[in-house]
């Protein structure tokens, strides 16, 4: 009889979203570890089961069983320990989409060690900075000239925290990781005792940057995995059958959402594709089509470069379902997709600090536009700026109710700054920082985050009503609005725009768009100020960075 891993921490057999809200519950085992306890499971009963699907832009790839994980996470456990990491020690791994994350992944959590995921593009700064903000003990990377000498550089100023940096392969100065790992035995014990982890334990750190001052730190302990079963199996519905990407690097939040935890509580295999610095969209069609890739995530930027191409040159007949996450879905960006797929993206929303907190579940139909309906557990609610609960049609924050207790997967604070997590838990709620109204049927519709909303002339415009009129042009392949200070309005709206191909800017193009954004919406939400530029900043995860838009007009 086949094991069905997820039964054993929530109810699956739900009816309706009606059911499925009302009645979903996280059991969490005692000192549950999902190293041990998702992992290491399913490879005792299914040990050939394909879990890791990996190949880069050279042509090698490579499989992975949960008996390979298994194995191979028990190897890199014992290596860590023989370079003195234990448990509660927080090490960073900067290793792109390298397969050794994973199972370094498994190994440090078996260990009861702290693991930061962290991009490979930090400066020296910014290593020094997250060595010494968490007490990183140790780094392992990839072998390159560019992150490496950096850490060995950071190591310099911080010889008393930083005791061990190591990295695939053989550079100087550093451990190899790749030899050890092949030296290591394959057997590990689970720790008992003072050695086990205990559910409050940290078991994950994220810094993750906001608008203003140095990046937060995020922690979350050993229980977080189990609330993305509402990621994995509620919103993208997988199944044990499925070969699902997420386009994320493993050093952003969107990883621990799409790549790892809830995939694996489902069974399902996860596909990563490691391509260098330079991603080419037309890469992921022809990898959906050769390896026959059944569900998709990706943020909306990648599904606005698919449409501009001429999808029906791709096999695209093993997707069951897409995804989209990271940022709010443009309605044309849905119905161009349909048209060219048959398939309706779901979307999902949440933060670092969370799992998915509202989605296009499988019981409700998506609305082009709309972020879904909340999920159950997180009891998501919007809230007034008087604290009340808003009605259809009115703006307000997105909370999650924590008047019964931190739920499983809110995060613990921002470590070492109880300042920073009192202002965002604070009268039983946890204050998410974004702006959503609700419909008559209970969707959620995105508005932006609180830093973003532009205030002029007294009204208050959501950036992402202007973006999505914007995209609806065909001249307009992405756009990002941002507000400009102005000394009588207050801040004017100013859409920074990247063209489709075989549009120019010009005088008489602004003006084209600028009447078709008062056609569309609201004729006082059109941007006042258009620029045109050949590409917008954005996260390695695919954000588009509206913070460096805002500080580059302000001339910082």
């Amino acid at each position: 009889m086949k094991l069905a891993i997820i039964d054993r921490f929530c109810r699956t057999d739900f009816t309706s979203y009606e059911d499925f809200y009302d009645h979903f519950s996280i059991n969490v085992p005692e000192n549950f570890n999902f190293a041990f306890d998702v992992v290491d499971e399913i490879a005792a009963v299914r040990p050939e089961k394909l879990a890791l699907a990996w190949c880069d832009d050279h042509g090698d790839e490579r499989f992975f069983t949960f008996s390979d994980l298994s194995c191979l996470s028990n190897k890199a456990a014992n290596y860590l320990k023989s370079l003195g990491i234990g448990r509660g020690d927080a090490v960073m791994l900067i290793l792109k989409r390298r397969h050794e994350y994973w199972y370094t992944a498994l190994a440090l959590h078996k260990i009861g060690a702290v693991l930061i995921p962290a991009t490979h593009q930090l400066t020296v700064k910014d290593i020094e900075y997250r060595i010494k903000a968490a007490n990183v003990k140790m780094i392992l990377s990839v072998n390159d000239d560019a992150t490496c000498p950096f850490i060995a550089q950071a190591q310099e100023e911080c010889a008393g925290i930083l005791k061990v940096k190591a990295t695939l392969g053989e550079r100087e100065g550093f451990e190899n990781f790749t030899e050890g790992l092949l030296r290591a035995c394959d057997r590990f014990s689970r720790p008992t005792g003072a050695d086990a982890v205990n559910p409050d334990d940290t078991m994950l750190m994220y810094f993750t940057s906001g608008t203003t001052g140095m990046p937060k730190m995020v922690i979350h302990d050993f229980r977080y995995p189990l609330a993305h079963i509402l990621t994995a199996k509620f919103w993208q519905d997988l199944r044990d059958t499925d070969l699902h990407l997420t386009v994320a690097e493993t050093g952003w939040a969107k990883c621990s959402w799409g790549k790892i935890y809830g995939q694996w509580i489902c069974e399902a295999a996860i596909f990563v594709y490691d391509y260098g610095t330079r991603f080419h969209p037309v890469d992921l069609l022809r990898l959906i089509s050769k390896y026959k890739i059944t569900t998709f995530c990706a943020p909306p930027t990648i599904f606005r470069f698919f449409i501009k191409e001429d999808l029906s040159q791709y096999d695209l007949s093993s997707l069951r379902a897409s995804y989209i996450a990271g940022e709010p879905l443009n309605a044309e960006v849905f119905n161009q997709w349909f048209k060219a797929t048959g398939l309706k993206m779901r979307e999902g929303f949440g933060q670092t600090e969370t799992a998915v907190l509202v989605a296009t579940f499988p019981w409700i139909s998506p609305k082009p536009g709309s972020m879904g309906r909340p999920s159950p557990h997180f009891n998501t609610t919007l809230l007034d700026s008087e604290g009340r609960v808003c009605e259809a049609g009115e703006e307000g924050e997105i909370c999650i109710d924590m008047r019964n207790g931190r739920p499983v997967g809110l995060f613990k604070g921002y470590y070492a700054d109880p300042e920073k997590t009192a202002s965002v838990m604070y009268g039983g709620w946890y204050h998410t920082g974004d702006l959503a109204w609700s419909d008559e049927d209970g969707y959620f519709w995105f508005i932006g985050r609180n830093d973003d909303v532009i205030k002029s002339s007294g009204y208050r415009i959501g950036p992402f009503e202007i973006e999505s009129a914007l995209i609806e042009h065909p001249a307009v392949l992405e756009t990002a609005i941002t507000a400009v200070p102005d000394p009588v309005r207050g801040q004017i709206v100013k859409a920074t725009i990247v063209l489709a191909k075989g549009f120019r800017p010009s005088d008489a193009l602004k003006k084209e768009l600028q009447d078709h954004v008062k056609r569309v919406t609201a004729p006082y939400k059109y941007p006042r100020i258009i620029e045109f530029v050949d590409e917008l900043p954005k996260t390695i995860s695919g954000k588009i960075k509206r913070v460096d838009i805002r500080q580059k007009d302000s001339g910082q």
